[in-house]
C-alpha cells in the first residue's frame, strides 16, 4: 500500500454521479502521520445547484459563476492523486463519483487502492454513536469550522484517519491478526491498510499492556474485582439543614426542597410500619441525587438497594452522570451495578464458534471484526455498548447469552464469563440499578434474579403500570412458529444436526425423532382450529374476541383436547431428552454445545408457548382481553392475550419481597383522584407527597390553544393530515426556534413529514421524524445540535427529552393524546373497569391524558433558565366537557389562551424574540 495517503471529499448537485456534478472538492495529503500538502478548489457544474445543496454547503451559484470547470482540472486532481492510496469517509460516494467525472473527461478510470474510513471507525471506535462525519469530529474535538465545505471535511477526515492508526495500534497483536484474516470483507483496500498497520506493528512489537490478557486467541480487558468496603464506623445520616451543608458544600448546590425528599426518604426507610410511599418530584430539583444520598447510609451488599428506572438510558445516566457527582461528597461511596437481562450479554463461547466457522457475509464479519476491538475495553460485556442498530441481526442472535446454566465449567471463557461476573457484582454492591421491564419480569421466572430487600425505589414511576402491562402481554405466532419448525427441518439446518449428534445413542434418537412429529402435529391442528373457528372472519385485520363469540364459533373441542395433548407430550420429551444430554455433553465439542443450546432455547420458547395457549383457549374472566391477527392464508393467525390487572402489584411475585417501597415521578397526581396512581397499582388509597415546581411558568411559558373552528372528529383522515400541514407549517415558517412537533400516532406522523420535509430543506430547516433516519437517540442527538431544526415525535418523545435551553423552545402537540386503541378493545376495558365499579373514561382514559399533558410540557421547561411556547391544535382543552379537569392538571401559574393560527404564530414569535422578556426572566432568578 502507497504510504502517501491522499484524503478526498468533493460536494456535488446530487448524488447520481451520471447526471450530477462536482461543485467543490477539497484534499489533504498524509506522509508518516503528517499533513504535508491541501488542494482545495470550487468547481462550476455547468448546471443549476438545487436548493437544499446551497442550504446544505452553503455554495451558491454566484460562488462557483468563475470557478474552473472539472474539464479544467481534470488533469491536475488526476495526476495528484496518482501513487496515493484514495481515502474517503463512505468510499464509495466519492471514488465512484470521481471516477465517473475523469472517464466524462477522457481519463482512464483510477486504480489506485481505497479506503473507507466509515468502516475503518465502526471497526476501531466500536462504541460510537454515530459515525457521521460532523458527529466524528465534535467527539474526537477535530476543528471543523465549515461542515460539508469539502477542504474542511477533508481535513476532519484526515484528522480522523490519523486517530484511527495511533489507536489501532495500541490493539494487541493477536487482535490486528484476527482482524486481518477477517479483513476480506472490508471495502475496496480498506484490509490492505489493516495489513500496512499489522506490518508496522510487527516490526515494534509491544508488550501486552496489564489490563490486557488473552484467553483462547482473544484479547479481552481484565475484569475490575471490587470489594465492598464495609466502614470502620457508623454513618450517622445528617438530618439537619447545618450537618447536610458540611457535605454538599461548594461541590453541590444546596437545594431546600432537595432536602427535604432527602429526610423523607430516609424516614420512610427507616421508621415506621408502612410499606408504599408515594413522591411527586418536579423537574429539575435534583431527586436522584435526593433518594440516593440517604439511602447511601444504610444499603449493604446484604440488604442493597434496589432502583428501578424507565428505561436503559435513564439506568445508564444514574450510573454515569448522578451516582459520581455523588460518591464525590459521601464519606462511603455508593458501589452501583447496571443489571439487565441476559440477552444483553456476550456469551464469549458463542462469540468464538463463529470466529472458528465463519460466515462469509459481510455486515457479519463487519460486526464480528467491530467486537474483537471492543473486547479489549468492555468489562460488562453488554452488547448495548456497541450502539448498533442492527440488534436483531443474525450475529447477535448467535452471541447473545441464553444463561449461566449454558455454560460449563471446563469451557475456556468460564472463568471469563460476563454474566458470572455481573452476578458477583451484584453480591459486592450495595445498589442495584434495574429497569422497569426488568422488574416486571422476575414475575415471569422461575427463580429471581433480584435478592429481597428491605428498600426499592420506583424512580419515574410514573412509567410504571404501562410497562408491567406489556411485559405482561403474551403471544403466539403460529405462522412464525410453523415457519421455524419448518427451516429446522431442512437439510443441514437444526434437526438435522440434532440427529448427528444422537447419532450413536439409540434412546436419544428415537425420543428426538418422537419430538419432531409431535411439533408437526401441533403446528397441523393449531391450524385446523383456526381455520375451523375463523373461516368467515375478515383477514389481515385484528379481532378482539368475547367469550360468547369463542362459544358460538364451531365447536373444535376435539381438536383442543388433542392438540393440549400432543403439547404435554412435546414437553414430557423435552425433559427426557435434558436428562439424557448431561451425559453425552462430556464427548461434545464446544460446536456440538453451541448447537444443543438452540435446541434447549426452542424447548424454552415450547414450554412458554404451551402455557400461553392454554391461557388464551381457556382464561375468559374479564381481566382478560383475547386478541387475534388473522394471516392471510385463514388457517395462520398471532393470538395475543393482554391481562388488564397485571398492573396490580400485589399479585406479582417480586412485591412482597421488598419491605418498603418508595414511588417517584414528576406526574402521579391526577385532578379530583387524589388516590389514582396507588388505585391503578392495586395498592391501598394512598396520599401521595407532592414537591412544587420551582419554575415560574407565567414568566417562563405560554400555552396557545389554536382555534380555527375546525371539529377535528368530522374530519376524514387525508383533510386532517392536510389541516396539520398547514398549521405545522405555519407556525414554523417565522419562528425559526428548535421546535418538537408532537404526534398520537406514528402514521398521521409519517404523513405530515412527507409533505412538509422538502419545503423545509429547500429553506436550511431539518425536520428529523421519529421511525425516519434512526434511533431515538441518534435524532435527539441531532436535535441538540443542529439549530432551528424540527423534530416530530410520537409515544417515547413525550417523556424522557432533555433538551434545556435553546435546545428547544417550542413544542406543538398536535391532538390531545387519547389513547388509539380499537373500538372493541375500548368496550373490553370499559366492562372490566365496570365489574370494578369504575368509570373507564373518568377513571383511566382521562387521567391519562392529564399526566402526557403534564409530561409535553415538562419537555420545555427544564431548568429556572428555560423559557418556550406550547401550542395545542385541539380545542377540546376548552370546549370538552372534560376540558376544564384536564386544565387543572396544568401548572396554576399557567395561563391558557386561545387564539387563532395566525395570533399563536405571531405571539410566539414575540415572546421567543423578546429581550426584555429575557431580561425580565434572569432578573426574576
Amino acid at each position: 500500500m502507497n504510504p502517501t495517503f491522499a484524503v478526498v471529499d468533493i460536494e456535488t448537485t446530487g448524488t447520481n454521479p451520471k447526471t450530477d456534478r462536482i461543485i467543490q472538492i477539497g484534499c489533504i495529503l498524509i506522509e508518516n502521520n503528517q499533513i504535508v500538502g491541501r488542494y482545495a478548489t470550487d468547481v462550476n457544474p455547468g448546471q443549476p445547484i438545487p436548493k437544499q445543496i446551497i442550504n446544505l454547503t452553503k455554495i451558491s451559484p454566484y460562488q462557483v459563476k468563475k470557478a474552473p470547470y472539472f474539464e479544467d482540472i481534470a488533469w491536475t486532481i488526476y495526476h495528484l492523486l496518482s501513487e496515493t492510496t484514495f481515502v474517503a469517509h463512505n468510499i464509495h460516494f466519492d471514488y465512484q463519483f470521481l471516477n465517473e467525472e475523469f472517464i466524462r473527461c477522457g481519463l482512464p478510470p483510477l486504480e489506485i487502492p481505497g479506503v473507507d474510513t466509515v468502516e475503518l471507525a465502526q471497526i476501531f471506535l466500536p462504541t460510537e454513536t454515530s459515525y457521521r462525519l460532523n458527529d466524528l469530529a465534535e467527539r474526537f474535538g477535530f476543528e471543523h469550522e465549515n461542515p460539508h465545505q469539502a477542504l474542511s471535511d477533508a481535513e476532519v477526515t484526515a484528522n480522523l484517519l490519523l486517530y484511527i492508526k495511533e489507536t489501532a495500534q495500541q490493539l494487541p497483536l493477536i487482535t490486528m491478526e484476527k482482524l486481518l484474516e477477517l479483513s476480506g470483507a472490508t471495502s475496496y483496500q480498506t484490509g490492505q491498510f489493516i495489513a500496512y498497520l499489522l506490518e508496522m506493528m510487527r516490526k515494534n512489537p509491544q508488550v501486552l499492556v496489564d489490563d490486557l490478557q488473552i484467553v483462547h486467541g482473544i484479547a479481552l480487558r481484565k475484569k475490575e474485582n471490587k470489594l465492598f468496603e464495609t466502614p470502620l464506623f457508623t454513618n450517622h445520616y445528617p438530618k439537619t439543614k447545618k450537618e447536610k451543608q458540611s457535605f454538599f458544600y461548594t461541590k453541590m448546590e444546596y437545594r431546600k426542597s432537595q432536602q427535604r425528599l432527602m429526610n423523607l426518604i430516609y424516614q420512610h426507610f427507616t421508621e415506621g410500619t408502612e410499606k408504599n410511599l408515594f413522591i411527586e418530584a418536579s423537574t429539575g430539583m435534583g431527586k436522584t441525587i435526593g433518594y440516593l444520598f440517604p439511602l447511601s447510609f444504610i444499603a449493604t451488599p446484604q440488604n442493597p438497594v434496589i432502583v428501578s428506572t424507565a428505561s436503559i438510558l435513564l439506568q445508564q445516566q444514574l450510573m454515569e452522570e448522578d451516582l459520581p457527582k455523588l460518591n464525590a461528597i459521601l464519606p462511603c461511596p455508593l458501589q452501583g451495578v447496571i443489571i439487565k437481562g441476559k440477552h444483553h450479554y456476550i456469551d464469549l463461547q458463542r462469540f468464538k464458534v463463529t470466529l472458528d466457522k465463519p460466515l462469509r457475509q459481510k455486515q457479519y464479519t463487519l460486526y464480528q471484526m467491530r467486537i474483537l476491538v471492543w473486547l479489549t475495553q468492555t468489562q460488562t460485556g453488554d452488547l448495548g455498548e456497541l450502539n448498533v442498530l442492527q440488534a436483531g441481526h443474525l450475529l447477535f442472535d448467535e452471541i447473545r447469552h441464553r444463561g449461566v446454566e449454558f455454560l460449563l465449567v471446563n469451557q475456556p471463557f468460564y472463568e471469563e464469563d460476563f454474566l458470572r461476573y455481573l452476578y458477583k457484582k451484584m453480591n459486592q454492591s450495595n445498589l442495584l440499578v434495574v429497569n422497569h421491564a426488568f422488574l416486571a419480569q422476575e414475575t415471569q421466572r422461575n427463580q429471581p434474579l433480584l435478592p429481597a430487600s428491605d428498600y426499592l425505589i420506583i424512580d419515574e414511576a410514573h412509567h410504571l403500570p404501562e410497562i408491567v402491562e406489556k411485559v405482561s402481554n403474551q403471544f403466539v405466532d403460529t405462522e412464525k412458529f410453523q415457519r421455524l419448525i419448518k427451516s429446522y427441518q431442512d437439510e443441514g439446518q437444526l434437526f438435522n444436526q440434532i440427529e448427528n449428534l444422537f447419532a450413536n445413542h439409540i434412546e436419544a434418537n428415537h425420543l428426538f425423532d418422537l419430538y419432531q412429529e409431535e411439533l408437526i402435529e401441533i403446528y397441523t391442528l393449531q391450524e385446523e382450529i383456526i381455520a375451523a373457528k375463523f373461516k368467515e372472519q375478515p383477514v389481515k385485520v385484528t379481532h378482539i374476541l368475547q367469550h360468547e363469540q369463542w362459544l358460538a364459533s364451531k365447536d373444535v373441542h376435539k381438536l383442543e383436547k388433542k392438540l393440549f395433548l400432543y403439547y404435554d407430550e412435546a414437553l414430557f420429551l423435552q425433559e427426557r431428552l435434558l436428562a439424557l444430554s448431561l451425559n453425552l455433553q462430556e464427548q461434545w465439542l464446544e460446536r456440538d454445545k453451541i448447537i444443543f443450546g438452540k435446541l434447549v432455547s426452542l424447548f424454552s420458547e415450547m414450554t412458554l408457548q404451551a402455557q400461553m395457549m392454554k391461557k388464551w383457549f381457556y382464561a375468559w374472566e374479564s381481566q382478560y382481553v383475547h386478541k387475534i391477527y388473522l394471516y392471510a392464508s385463514q388457517n395462520t393467525a398471532r393470538l395475543e392475550l393482554i391481562d388488564l390487572a397485571a398492573t396490580l402489584l400485589p399479585q406479582t411475585s417480586w412485591y412482597p419481597r421488598y419491605k418498603k417501597i418508595v414511588y417517584l415521578g414528576g406526574t402521579l397526581t391526577v385532578p379530583r383522584q387524589p388516590h389514582y396512581f396507588a388505585q391503578r397499582l392495586g395498592i391501598t388509597a394512598q396520599k401521595v407527597r407532592t414537591f412544587p415546581s420551582e419554575f415560574d411558568y407565567q414568566l417562563q411559558a405560554k400555552f396557545y390553544v389554536v382555534d380555527e373552528e375546525v371539529a377535528l372528529k368530522d374530519l376524514d383522515y387525508e383533510s386532517y393530515v392536510t389541516y396539520l400541514t398547514r398549521s405545522i407549517t405555519t407556525l414554523l415558517k417565522k419562528n425559526e426556534q428548535s421546535a418538537l412537533v408532537l404526534f398520537t400516532s406514528h402514521e398521521v406522523l409519517q404523513d405530515v413529514y412527507a409533505r412538509m420535509h422538502l419545503h423545509f430543506l429547500e429553506n436550511g430547516r431539518e425536520i428529523l421524524a421519529q421511525g425516519i433516519g434512526g434511533s431515538r437517540e441518534r435524532l435527539l442527538r441531532r436535535f441538540k445540535h443542529s439549530k432551528g431544526s424540527i423534530l416530530f415525535g410520537a409515544d417515547s418523545f413525550w417523556e424522557g427529552v432533555d433538551l434545556p435551553g435553546d435546545s428547544l423552545e417550542l413544542i406543538i402537540v398536535t391532538r390531545l393524546p387519547f389513547e388509539h386503541p380499537s373500538r372493541k378493545m375500548i368496550e373490553a376495558k370499559t366492562r372490566y373497569f365496570s365489574e370494578q365499579r369504575l368509570n373507564y373514561f373518568k377513571q383511566e382514559a382521562l387521567p391519562k391524558v392529564s399526566l402526557k399533558l403534564r409530561q409535553g410540557l415538562g419537555r420545555l421547561i427544564r431548568s429556572r433558565k428555560d423559557q418556550g411556547v406550547f401550542i395545542l391544535l385541539d380545542s377540546r382543552i376548552l370546549d370538552a366537557p372534560y376540558g376544564k379537569q384536564l386544565q387543572q392538571a396544568l401548572p396554576k401559574s399557567l395561563p391558557i389562551e386561545r387564539v387563532s393560527l395566525s395570533e399563536a404564530r405571531d405571539a410566539t414569535c414575540k415572546f421567543l424574540n423578546s429581550k426584555e422578556n429575557n431580561e425580565k426572566t434572569f432578573k426574576k432568578q
